[in-house]
């Protein structure tokens, strides 16, 4: 006699693999890798009620056409569990050697993902409108687009590591940003030639700020980046060739430690050339800072403290280490107040970043090469340049307009002169 074939309570033929529970639990047995794993279900079809009180979930013959289409594909089926969390984790173990400030941000994601149900799902679980859903959720919530972007700007690569890893088949997170969550960031917005006028006579002339005019000056007229002015050395300015030399940044982690590094990115390394005024202005910086003495004898003097190597630095406090642009920003904002306290027409928030998008536009505006442009700004990809031409206003559309109409005139009317100037030639040529 043949052996009799193992059926279930209906008298369904339960395939290989396929067993039933002391509890009626239906279970499936796999290997992989020579290890045994099981999935489990209270159906053996989709077609089967579900038991009452029992969680529905997929039917076991459904689990094992899943299991079949993960092998088909290379994928290891129980590897498919693993929570996004556990992902993520894995994803930033990757990440060796990055910057300070990108380890910190990294370590806010994931801060962020902690606390949200979706970390605790399976990898394999999440599908593309899963993904889209929960950053519109976060916005919901009340987060920020640009933390909503940069949690997606970690839960995208750590899930393509999962594809790479042949866990999944597909990415549920590529996808672009721009058409799911809406941008509700603020733009900081250039101030305009008048107002940058006014704002710097108020801190030459406010007794109280008159002592940072040169740095405003110096934001508003070489497009730095701020990070990248607080770590300007004695070394990098070069009075003899007119030059600033910029190839480091100074930044400080959440937990207080100073580092000099990189600029932000390559296109960051660069010369930037002084006109007279900004070169007079660092002048001032400098005559000021070597004249820094001990005001009474017995005074404790705080000797420099070097920063990653670096040490002369324009600007220090009182325990000898360089400002950073925390610093800066504080004073922009209360200079700001004041200001406003002053005068009845109101000054809009002016912060360093303002300084150096007020100075790119100027010079747009100036009607500067945009490559130039580029390189002066330290602007890694030219559309970020261009976006600041895309975004003159009507005022300078009709300024522009105006200046074009002007050159046209002159043009004709040096035209007619040279027309007048051949005529009274040819005259004289016919009267000799």
């Amino acid at each position: 006699m043949g052996k009799s074939r193992r059926r279930d309570s209906k008298h369904r033929v339960l395939r290989n693999g396929e067993s039933i529970r002391a509890d009626g639990k239906y279970q499936f047995k796999y290997y992989v890798g020579g290890k045994i794993k099981f999935v489990y279900s209270w159906r053996l079809e989709p077609t089967d009620p579900v038991p009452k009180g029992k969680r529905p979930g997929p039917s076991l013959r459904e689990l094992e056409r899943q299991i079949g289409k993960d092998f088909d594909s290379m994928i290891d089926p129980s590897k498919k569990g693993m929570l996004v969390l556990e992902l993520v984790d894995r994803y930033l173990k990757t990440k060796t050697g990055v910057r300070p400030n990108t380890a910190t941000n990294y370590n806010f994601v994931r801060n962020v993902l902690a606390q949200e149900d979706f970390s605790c799902k399976k990898i394999g679980e999440v599908k593309t409108s899963d993904a889209k859903l929960f950053l519109i959720g976060l916005q919901d919530a009340g987060k920020g687009h640009s933390t909503i972007k940069c949690v997606r700007g970690v839960l995208r690569p750590a899930f393509q590591m999962a594809v790479d890893d042949d866990l999944l088949v597909k990415n549920p997170f590529a996808f672009q940003l721009a058409g799911v969550v809406v941008n509700d960031s603020v733009t900081r917005e250039a101030i305009t030639k008048m107002q940058m006028r006014k704002f710097l006579k108020f801190v030459h002339d406010d007794n109280c700020y008159c002592k940072y005019y040169e740095v405003v000056y110096i934001l508003f007229n070489t497009g730095m980046r701020i990070s990248e002015f607080c770590g300007l050395t004695m070394k990098d300015i070069d009075f003899e060739n007119h030059l600033i030399n910029v190839d480091h940044q100074l930044i400080r982690t959440p937990d207080m430690v100073l580092h000099v590094q990189e600029t932000k990115t390559s296109a960051g390394k660069r010369k930037l050339p002084m006109t007279k005024e900004v070169e007079d202005c660092f002048r001032a910086i400098v005559d000021d800072r070597n004249a820094e003495k001990p005001v009474a004898e017995g005074d404790v003097v705080q000797m420099e403290k070097a920063v990653d190597g670096y040490r002369g630095f324009l600007f220090l406090d009182d325990a000898g280490l360089p400002l950073v642009a925390m610093h800066w920003e504080h004073r922009f904002n209360n200079m700001v107040n004041r200001y406003n306290s002053i005068y009845k027409e109101q000054m809009p928030n002016i912060t360093p970043h303002v300084c150096r998008h007020t100075y790119c536009s100027n010079m747009a505006k100036a009607g500067m090469n945009p490559k130039t442009l580029q390189y002066l700004m330290g602007h890694s990809d030219i559309t970020v340049t261009l976006d600041t031409y895309t975004h003159l206003g009507l005022e300078d559309a009709a300024e522009e307009l105006k200046r074009l109409a002007e050159v046209e005139q002159a043009r004709k009317e040096q035209e007619k002169l040279n027309q007048n100037r051949d005529d009274d030639e040819a005259g004289t040529i016919v009267a000799i």
